[in-house]
């Protein structure tokens, strides 16, 4: 299920399906290799736990939304680029884009240089692309991206290449950026979606976050979903037994070789070279890869390699490049 679905039992994390990351996407501009696509999915159209459509309204006002770049390996943010909306009410929703940098990358809060002030947030199909400087940033409902036989897995694997998510919709970030902004030639990405904590002045807490796909959904068990997504990549290695076993119990591996599938895993990272053709999970991650069949091919050992469903077709192909939704949330 991509990461859609991310608290226990495939349910929201805090139960709201806004705070929920669903995809990370990085790929070099098309017909301009100087410069990348970033794209941040969250909050998805439609739950199955519970079941049916979810809030018109896209993005949390009291949440931050985060895209987050390590730039030496560490597996620590050196760079984040943050995003903030505002409160709807009876006017249109408006977004804020920031670049933290240093120091400023291990706290939270409005903080960082401005990149992006009051963007709009499309809530129809034409997409609202604002631009300022170097970057280009969008963000609003579009068409769910995300390709898979969700009732499939939900049905002990038995795909029939039905896809869950052809008529779905997902509220998307994208950001268009010169590689220079990195800093680096090679980083690593995830996201995060930080609240306030509870109690007035204490601060934020992590209520998703996710790099890989299908981790926190299919691999993650489920009473560590929590802990899970609250941390911090750097402290993923206490994941590591918890992941080989379910990698024992679905794939058969044995337990030395479980381990270290485990381990390829770890920390939920995806490595960017925006140099380096896309080819995820290895490099970046294209709109049209085929991550499902990535995922059930590593969890159960080769025994099944597809779903049997393949990318949408609605894709356009310039900025955000993202389908326009399905449904218009206007209202």
């Amino acid at each position: 299920m991509s990461h859609h679905y991310s608290g226990p039992d495939f349910s929201f994390p805090n139960g709201d399906a806004r705070l929920d990351v669903c995809d990370l996407f990085a790929f070099p501009k098309p017909g301009d290799a100087n410069r990348s696509i970033l794209i941040m999915d969250v909050h998805p159209s439609a739950g199955v736990n519970p079941p049916g459509p979810t809030t018109t309204e896209p993005f949390a006002p009291e949440a931050i939304y985060e895209i987050r770049i390590d730039t030496d390996g560490d597996a620590v943010a050196n760079i984040t680029y943050s995003v903030r909306f505002s409160s709807s009410g009876n006017e249109a929703t408006t977004s804020t884009l920031r670049r933290l940098e240093g120091a400023d990358t291990t706290g939270s809060g409005d903080r960082g240089e401005v990149i992006v002030a009051d963007a709009p947030v499309s809530t129809g199909r034409d997409a609202q692309v604002v631009e300022a400087g170097d970057y280009r940033f969008f963000a609003g409902w579009r068409s769910d991206p995300f390709f898979f036989d969700a009732g499939g897995a939900l049905n002990n694997f038995q795909f029939t290449g039905d896809d869950f998510f052809a008529d779905k919709d997902v509220c998307s970030i994208v950001l268009e950026l010169p590689n220079s902004a990195l800093t680096s030639s090679r980083v690593g990405l995830w996201l995060r979606v930080l609240v306030p904590a509870d109690g007035a002045g204490e601060g934020w807490v992590q209520a998703d976050r996710g790099a890989r796909t299908q981790q926190v959904p299919i691999i993650c068990p489920n009473e560590e979903k929590v802990a899970y997504v609250s941390g911090e990549p750097s402290g993923d290695s206490r994941f590591l037994d918890s992941f080989a076993h379910v990698l024992e119990q679905a794939g058969g591996y044995s337990p030395e070789e479980a381990k270290r599938v485990a381990g390829t895993l770890l920390p939920d990272i995806l490595p960017y070279n925006p140099s380096q053709p896309v080819a995820y999970p290895h490099n970046g991650r294209a709109l049209t890869d085929d991550v499902a069949d990535t995922t059930f091919t590593l969890l159960t050992n080769g025994k099944i390699t597809e779903d049997k469903v393949g990318p949408h077709t609605d894709f356009i192909s310039d900025f955000p490049y993202l389908g326009p939704p399905h449904n218009a949330y206007n209202a």
